[in-house]
C-alpha cells in the first residue's frame, strides 16, 4: 500500500509540472522568431508554411507514429539497463526527427534560437527518460531490485549538480557544440565499458558477479517450473549511517560509504544536465564499478537518481525561458511508459554481460556519429 501510494504521489507531481510547464515562455520564443529572416531557404522563416516543432511556421513536422515507436524503444532500453534513455532520446530528436538539422540551420541567422531549440531539446529528452525513470524505479523497487538508499544519497547530489549546470548553461550553448559534447561523453563512456567487460575489469568485481549468479541460477530455476520464493532474497538493508550503509541482494553482502554517490551524483548530474540526459550511462558504470553493485540493482537504483535529477533539469530550463513542443512530447510519453513497463519484465532474460556488450555498442556508435557531425559537420550516413 505504501509503494502504490508513493508512485502515485510522484506521478501526480510529475503530472502537475507537466500541466504548469506546457506552454510557458512562449512570449520568448516569438520575439527570437520574429528577429530571424523571413524567407524559404534554410534558417529562414516562412510564415506561409503551417507550424511545426515548438509552433515555428515552417518547423519540421514530427510523424506522430514515428514519435511512439521511437520512444517505445527509449522506454525500454532505459528500463532494461537503468540507463542510455536521454541518449537514444537524444538520438532520435536530433537525427531521427530531424530537430538538429533544423536547429543548426539557425546558427548563423538567428543565434538566439538556435540556442533555444537546443535547450528545448534537452529539456524534451529529459521528459521522455524522466518518465521512464518513474515507471521503472516503481517497478523494480516492487521487485526488490532498487537500493533505496543508494538511490535517494545519489539523487540528492543529482539535484544539486543538475540545478546547477542549467543555470550556467541555459540559452549559451550552440547546437553544433551542445551536439560534439554529447557525443564525444558518450565516446568516453564506450571506450571505458570496454575495460570494464575485460578480464581486467572483471576481476574487480566479484561480489557483483557473485550476486548476478545467483540471480540468474533463480530464474534459471524459476524458468524449469521449480516454484521458489524470492520475497527473502530481494534488496535488505541492514544497517544505514553517516559513514557506512551495508544490504543483502541474493544472500550477498554489501557495503557502500553514503557520502560517496552524494558526491558522485553532484559530478554525473552536473554532467548529464549539460547534455540534456538523464545521466544513468554514468550513474551504471558508477554503481557496478565504485559501488560494485550488480547491473540487476545498478538498473533500477539509477532510475531513482534520474528521477530527481530530471525534475531539477527540466524546471530549472523552464524557469530559464526554454519553451517545449508538448504535443510531441505528450504522444512520445505514451511510448515511453509503454516500454517502461516492459522493460523491467524482459530485462531478467538478458545475461549481465549481453547488457553490458550491448551498451557499448550503442555508446560506440552514437559517440563518434555526433562527435564527427557536432565538431567536423561530418555525417557517417546521409
Amino acid at each position: 500500500m505504501k509503494r502504490n501510494t508513493l508512485f502515485v504521489v510522484a506521478l501526480a507531481a510529475v503530472a502537475i509540472l507537466f500541466v504548469t510547464l506546457g506552454d510557458a515562455h512562449a512570449q520568448k520564443l516569438a520575439e527570437f522568431i520574429a528577429k530571424a529572416p523571413v524567407g524559404d531557404g534554410p534558417g529562414m522563416i516562412d510564415p506561409s508554411k503551417p507550424a511545426g516543432f515548438l509552433g515555428i511556421p515552417g518547423g519540421v513536422v514530427v510523424n506522430p507514429i514515428v514519435a511512439f515507436l521511437w520512444a517505445l524503444w527509449v522506454g525500454w532500453i532505459f528500463s532494461t539497463v537503468g540507463a542510455f534513455g536521454g541518449v537514444m532520446a537524444g538520438v532520435g530528436h536530433m537525427s531521427v526527427f530531424g530537430l538538429g538539422d533544423y536547429a543548426k540551420s539557425f546558427r548563423q541567422t538567428a543565434p538566439e534560437l538556435n540556442k533555444l531549440m537546443t535547450d528545448s531539446i534537452r529539456a524534451s529528452n529529459q521528459w521522455l527518460v524522466g518518465l521512464s525513470a518513474l515507471i521503472s524505479s516503481f517497478n523494480y523497487y516492487k521487485m526488490g531490485r532498487l537500493v533505496l538508499p543508494l538511490g535517494l544519497t545519489l539523487g540528492g547530489g543529482s539535484l544539486l549538480g543538475a540545478w546547477g549546470s542549467n543555470m550556467l548553461t541555459a540559452g549559451k550553448l550552440s547546437f553544433s557544440a551542445y551536439q560534439g559534447y554529447f557525443g564525444l561523453f558518450v565516446l568516453v563512456l564506450g571506450c571505458y565499458l570496454i575495460y570494464e567487460t575485460s578480464p581486467a575489469g572483471e576481476r574487480s568485481k566479484k561480489k557483483a558477479k557473485e550476486a548476478a549468479r545467483a540471480f540468474e541460477e533463480t530464474v534459471k530455476k524459476q524458468k524449469a517450473g521449480e516454484n521458489i520464493d524470492t520475497s527473502s532474497l530481494g534488496v535488505k538493508v541492514k544497517s544505514f549511517g553517516i559513514s557506512s550503509c551495508t544490504f543483502t541482494f541474493y544472500g550477498v553482502e554489501f557495503t557502500f560509504n553514503p557520502l560517496l554517490p552524494v558526491l558522485g551524483g553532484v559530478l554525473i548530474s552536473a554532467i548529464s544536465a549539460f547534455l540534456g540526459v538523464g545521466g544513468g550511462f554514468m550513474l551504471v558504470p558508477f554503481l557496478t564499478s565504485v559501488s560494485q553493485v550488480p547491473m540487476y540493482l545498478a538498473a533500477g537504483t539509477s532510475a531513482l537518481a534520474v528521477l530527481i535529477s530530471m525534475i531539477t533539469s527540466i524546471a530549472t530550463l523552464v524557469s530559464k525561458g526554454t519553451p517545449l513542443d508538448m504535443s510531441m512530447i505528450g504522444i512520445e510519453l505514451v511510448g515511453i511508459f509503454i516500454g517502461s513497463i516492459i522493460g523491467p519484465r524482459t530485462s531478467k532474460y538478458f545475461s549481465d554481460k549481453l547488457l553490458k556488450r550491448i551498451f557499448i555498442v550503442l555508446a560506440m556508435y552514437v559517440g563518434i556519429d555526433f562527435v564527427l557531425r557536432g565538431f567536423f559537420g561530418f555525417r557517417i550516413f546521409g
